[in-house]
């Protein structure tokens, strides 16, 4: 009988060995496919994060290749006509006496400032030239000619050592259409009086360009939100932007107290991706 009673106990034991090794291998299988599938989920939002930013640079890079184009037709067509127009109009040979002359006169002067202000617009719009000249002398150009129009007072301060030297051609670019955007956006809806302009490189070695104006301010967070459609195009498209190379893009603002707009850059070369 107690032999009987020390088999029941044995086969007690190993069926309750059997079991929690089951029960083990059961959890560590589980354990595993859950390892795996979170493993799967993150590789799928990688691929779908590189696709993502492909399919952006792709588009920006077209974007930048039309902005060329239409820079170079500016140029070589309806540049050359305005000139022709010019010539044509100095050749009239018409006296101060003449009827006519001061209309002539005055639409010379309209001409002329056409020829300047299609130049000025194809320099802005040219890739090649803003990876030639640099940033800090894109954005000196962009801001002289928007304090000759007289619409608003704009101060630039930039860095006297020679650290923007350290950024890409490429980077510049993408910085430089920002800072267009972002000039663009305070000329049309701040209702500014006067904009600072500061671009700086931190002993950390990190870029910052910084825009602030003391215009009407706007909700940030409603404006983010709102749908492509109905606009906030363009602050999505700086997002985009930010995002290529590597920045941080913060915005501070609240109606009626105008904006502040901060551009921050690591200018490690390892962080910065090119544009293939």
């Amino acid at each position: 009988m107690q032999t009987q009673n020390t088999e029941i106990i044995s086969f007690l034991i190993i069926g309750a060995s059997m079991a929690l090794l089951l029960v083990f291998f059961i959890v560590g299988i589980v354990f595993l496919y859950q390892r795996r599938q979170q493993r799967h989920e993150k590789d799928l939002i990688k691929i779908k994060e590189e696709y993502d930013q492909e399919l952006l640079r792709s588009q920006l890079e077209i974007q930048e290749t039309t902005l060329k184009t239409i820079s170079q037709e500016l140029h070589d067509n309806v540049g050359q006509m305005l000139s022709v127009v010019k010539l044509s109009m100095a050749s009239t040979g018409i006296k101060k006496e003449h009827p006519a002359f001061e209309t002539i006169a005055a639409s010379r002067e309209i001409l002329n400032k056409a020829i300047v202000d299609l130049a000025n617009l194809t320099k802005s719009l040219h890739t090649d030239r803003i990876s030639q000249i640099g940033l800090e002398q894109a954005i000196q150009f962009e801001i002289n000619t928007i304090n000759k129009t007289g619409l608003m007072p704009i101060e630039f301060i930039a860095p006297t050592n020679e650290d923007h030297k350290n950024l890409d051609s490429q980077t510049s670019i993408f910085l430089f259409r920002m800072f267009q955007e972002i000039l663009n956006n305070t000329l049309k809806h701040s209702k500014a009086t006067h904009v600072n302009v500061q671009m700086e490189f931190t002993p950390g070695d990190i870029f910052v360009l910084k825009v602030e104006d003391n215009g009407v301010g706007f909700d940030v967070e409603e404006k983010k939100n709102k749908p492509s459609a109905s606009g906030g195009v363009g602050l999505k498209s700086m997002l985009n932007r930010s995002k290529l190379i590597g920045a941080k893009f913060i915005i501070n603002s609240n109606p009626g107290s105008g904006t502040s707009i901060t551009i921050t850059l690591p200018l490690i070369k390892e962080t910065i991706p090119k544009e293939e």
